[in-house]
């Protein structure tokens, strides 16, 4: 009852939703339109183009999906995309949409996507005649006592006409007769007929009277109905009962167990006897809803609840009680109960996603809209009041709209989808009832990735160590960079930055990452080399960074000894050597001098004696090459001696070469006379050994110390602390002793020659040579571990 001459609740919620939609949207929204088309017409009737007159473009209509949105109930209306009528989609009842005799419209909604718009459109259905008044049963019957007097009025059932307005029930008539006559009364929003008394009664020349009671309503044609009504005159029960109100107002909440006792009239007949006995009963008029969800007791006239009630359904009912006397004729007394339905808390909130983007992009700014949402509660007052919330710890927020109940989940914080790359957001809506009832939605929103990260090298510098006679084409080392992102935006590929002149002898896989060499290494021609390598990502813009990549040539034992003295005139390692036969032991007879261009072990030289004519008299310095006396010489020893000596390096496999000095005992005076003349010849040979020595001395420690000074240019441009020192042995016996150290980082390298340094100690078992140093800028215990590559640049420069 309470919902007659009105769109029905859920309608108002899509309403309220779409006019939040509106207000949240501002210009995208453009004013309503209303149309007004007759109840009954065929599907696909045309109700106005709304294209043309909301001014959209009907070629845009299909990709810009525009359609009516219909909320939770049946459609009605839909949208010809080809030509953007509104036509209607499903037969209208009128009676049906909207009861009672106001006025009946329906809001549309009308959403057209790219750009995202509403258009609110109100078409008013009009009433068609298409009902017939009538009666809720077809004979009624009066029994009236004979002294009634004219003017007394007896209620006729009321017709029911499901048409408003004009096409409602307009007027009641009476068959031809001479007793009675027709008055009509209205009642609340209803006119109720009365059969009214004109002329007394005569039961004894008629005792019972027919008459046709037609109600008509205004439509055109008009249409009516009949109830068929008997008057039985009866001898007089004067006295009708009388209720003790003529209301009876009651409230009742809707929880209400079905049984409950909702109120109890009373009514009183003073007559006596059986014409004072009075049944109590519920008008035959009232709606079907009532006898569903109430009775009377026709004795006590007690009135319980039958049926559930529910507030939402209806707020108000009201009942007609009848109190009928047990005379004859029997008087009806009559009254009405409004009993008004109080709201309780039965209903929990419901929300709503209208428009949702599951997937948001990490550099969406904050206050991105990402949904929009509606709460609704059926219940009212406190009970619908509703307090909507967001989980806290997500980077969103609920933002409301000027309308109450209507939301936006927005972004309030930058995102980052390597951080996190999902959120389930949960959206609590609370009504403020008693208790108070809860709903929960949840969203899953993904968040897409953007090219925001560089790819980055784990470690910069790189530093790798690649042993000299490499084979040309192989791969000798990769380096690998990673990217957080996903998909294109981490796939990477590699390319020497063109900045660096080592593409003619190096490759990099632009894939993999993997570097070849195309061409083999000598260590004694370059012993080390930078270049960098560039990652760059597939993501749009692209983004890039690079590794710089440090690369020391490690010395093989390619390189044999070379023998610079003694050395012949035909260039072979023979000589001649004099020595007095009275020299004393431990005479320093002549030494060796030869030369490697390995570094390390692999240029560390060892002499030794393979071959010699007496074994007691001569020595050999494993070391120095020193060939000393081991005791004087005697009448009996021989006066010239054959000695070979092997020098042979330190390598893995060790090379040798071989020396040959022949050493002749003289007697003291020839041997003074031919030192003169061996002097001077000896002076031109030393001379010219010892030019050549200066100049691959010089070009050796050129190359080296232009090596040291990039090097260490390298490193300071990197911030890192070098140090270099040259040391030299001070107990100089014919073989350079040369060591540089310089610091890289944590690492401290040492470049040392074939001697090591007092106090050194050599580790063998790797190609680094790892020299193992106490570093004293460090707490007393701690060693540093130190990589040392160990050269030779010269050995055996002639003493003076």
């Amino acid at each position: 009852m309470g919902s007659e001459g009105r769109p029905r609740s859920s309608d108002r919620c899509w309403f309220a939703f779409y006019f939040v939609l509106l207000l949240m949207l501002g210009k995208q929204a453009r004013a309503e339109l209303r149309y007004s088309i007759p109840e009954e017409m065929k599907e696909g009737t045309i109700v106005g183009n709304v294209a043309k007159d909301l001014g959209l473009d009907k070629t845009s209509l299909i990709d810009r999906r525009c359609r009516v949105v219909a909320g939770s109930k049946d459609a009605y209306f839909e949208v010809n995309p080809d030509n953007g009528a509104l036509q209607i989609r499903k037969k209208i009842d009128r009676e049906e949409l909207c009861q009672g005799s106001g006025e009946c419209l329906m809001e549309l909604k009308i959403l057209v996507e790219n750009p995202l718009e509403i258009h609110y459109v109100v078409v008013e259905i009009t009433d068609v005649n298409d009902h017939s008044p009538s009666f809720t049963e077809k004979n009624q019957q009066f029994k009236i006592a004979e002294h009634t007097f004219p003017g007394t009025r007896f209620q006729l059932h009321a017709a029911r006409d499901p048409d408003a307005g004009i096409n409602s029930i307009r007027t009641y008539t009476l068959s031809s007769n001479d007793h009675f006559e027709i008055e009509i009364s209205q009642s609340d929003e209803d006119r109720m007929p009365f059969l009214v008394l004109k002329k007394s009664l005569d039961r004894e020349q008629k005792n019972e009277h027919s008459l046709i009671v037609t109600a008509l309503d205004g439509g055109k044609p008009q249409k009516s109905g009949t109830l068929n009504v008997s008057i039985i005159v009866l001898d007089s029960n004067d006295n009708r009962p009388m209720f003790s109100q003529d209301t009876y107002q009651i409230e009742i909440y809707e929880n209400a167990p079905v049984g409950t006792t909702v109120t109890r009239v009373n009514a009183i007949d003073p007559d006596e006897g059986i014409n004072g006995e009075i049944e109590y009963s519920l008008s035959k008029t009232l709606a079907r809803k009532v006898y569903e969800i109430f009775e009377l007791d026709s004795l006590s006239g007690q009135i319980k609840l039958k049926g559930a009630l529910d507030f939402e359904e209806s707020e108000i009912y009201k009942l007609d009680v009848e109190a009928s006397d047990r005379g004859t004729p029997p008087l009806i007394g009559r009254c009405r109960v409004i009993i008004k339905i109080k709201d309780v808390n039965d209903n929990p909130p419901e929300i709503e996603i209208t428009s949702l983007s599951n997937t948001v992009s990490e550099n969406s700014k904050p206050g991105t809209i990402i949904s929009l949402l509606s709460v609704t509660d059926e219940d009212s007052g406190v009970n619908g009041k509703i307090i909507s919330s967001i989980n806290n710890n997500v980077p969103f927020e609920l933002k409301p709209s000027y309308k109450e109940n209507t939301y936006s989940v927005v972004t309030k914080d930058l995102l980052d989808r390597e951080q996190v790359s999902h959120y389930e957001i949960t959206i609590k809506a609370t009504d403020c009832g008693e208790p108070p009832l809860s709903t929960f939605k949840t969203l899953n929103i993904q968040i897409s990735d953007v090219n925001d990260n560089r790819p980055h090298f784990s470690q910069n510098p790189l530093q790798f160590y690649l042993t000299e006679n490499n084979v040309a084409g192989a791969s000798i080392f990769s380096v690998s960079a990673a990217d957080n992102d996903v998909n294109d935006n981490a796939a990477i590929s590699y390319h020497i930055d063109r900045g660096n002149d080592v593409t003619s002898f190096l490759n990099v896989n632009s894939e993999n990452g993997h570097i070849t060499a195309l061409k083999s290494f000598d260590f004694e021609t370059v012993k080390t080399f930078q270049f960098q390598v560039v990652a760059t990502d597939s993501g749009t813009p692209s983004l890039s960074s690079n590794v710089t990549v440090n690369v020391f040539i490690l010395d093989q034992n390619d390189n044999a000894p070379v023998i610079l003295y003694p050395v012949s005139s035909n260039g072979s390692a023979e000589g001649v050597e004099e020595i007095p036969r009275n020299v004393n032991a431990g005479h320093l007879v002549t030494k060796v001098r030869a030369y490697d261009a390995d570094i390390g072990y692999n240029g560390w030289l060892l002499f030794s004696l393979q071959e010699v004519t007496e074994h007691s008299l001569f020595t050999l310095d494993r070391y120095t090459g020193q060939i000393r006396t081991l005791r004087s010489f005697t009448e009996t020893d021989e006066a010239e001696h054959k000695l070979v000596i092997l020098v042979k390096d330190n390598g893995n496999v060790s090379l040798s070469a071989t020396a040959t000095v022949i050493v002749k005992v003289v007697e003291p005076k020839e041997a003074f006379a031919a030192s003169d003349v061996k002097s001077a010849t000896k002076d031109d040979e030393e001379n010219d050994v010892t030019f050549y020595l200066m100049i691959t001395l010089g070009s050796v420690s050129a190359l080296f110390l232009i090596s040291i000074i990039v090097l260490i240019a390298m490193q300071c441009s990197k911030s890192t602390d070098y140090t270099s020192k040259y040391l030299q042995e001070t107990n100089y016996d014919g073989t350079l002793c040369h060591s540089i150290q310089y610091r890289s980082g944590d690492k401290r390298y040492m470049l040392v020659g074939p001697r090591m340094s007092i106090g050194s100690t050599i580790v063998p078992g790797s190609h680094a040579n790892t020299l193992v140093l106490p570093d004293r800028r460090r707490p007393s215990g701690e060693v540093r571990h130190v990589e040392i590559f160990l050269f030779r640049l010269l050995s055996n420069i002639p003493s003076n």
